[in-house]
Formats: structure tokens, sequence, C-alpha cells
């Protein structure tokens, strides 16, 4: 698997620094890719937060997310790839600035 960072360069929202796709390069899944994943700057400047690809439905009235990648037992699973992508995109913001 392969994290492929595309850069927000349009600053909208704000805050939003990047998305960040996963290329699956072997096993049943070799030759996708799941997107859906924002790297975003922490409010208040304290770091970075990943969130997860999700659908938007309503109740009532109210917005709500459904996560669709989701632990099957172990919940610290999912911050195992939250550290693959927030290590993903500063490889990536280290490659711009010695090639900017």
């Amino acid at each position: 698997m392969t994290v492929t960072i595309v850069p927000n360069l349009s600053g909208n929202p704000p805050g939003k620094l990047a998305d960040a796709e996963l290329h699956f390069t072997e096993g049943p899944l070799g030759g996708l890719k799941l997107v859906g994943f924002g790297i975003w700057e922490r409010r208040g400047g304290g770091g970075r937060n990943v969130t997860f690809p999700a659908r938007q439905y309503s109740v009532n009235g109210e917005r709500r997310s459904f996560a669709l990648l989701r632990p099957v037992s172990d919940a610290t699973a999912q911050e195992r790839i939250r550290q693959v992508v927030l290590e993903a995109y500063q490889e990536y913001e280290e490659r711009a600035s010695v090639a900017g």
C-alpha cells in the first residue's frame, strides 16, 4: 500500500491541508484506491488531524456522518492508519520544501 497526497491548493475549506488516498499494490485490493481521507491543521495550531472516509446523512434535519472505515475489533487500528497518513504528508512537505 502507498499513500498519495493531493494538496489543497485552493485553501478552501480553511484549515484543510490535503486529501490522502490509499493505493493498494498487492492482494485482493491490488489496483484499487481508497479515497476520502483529509489532513487538517488543528484549531489553535496544536498539530494535525486525519479524517476518515465517511458518508453524510440527515436525521430530523441534523447532519451526521457514518465512518466507512471501521475497526473490526481493535479500536486502536485506526490510529495506525492515521499515523501512516500523517507520516506520508510530512514526507510530502519535506520533498516540496527541497524542490521549492
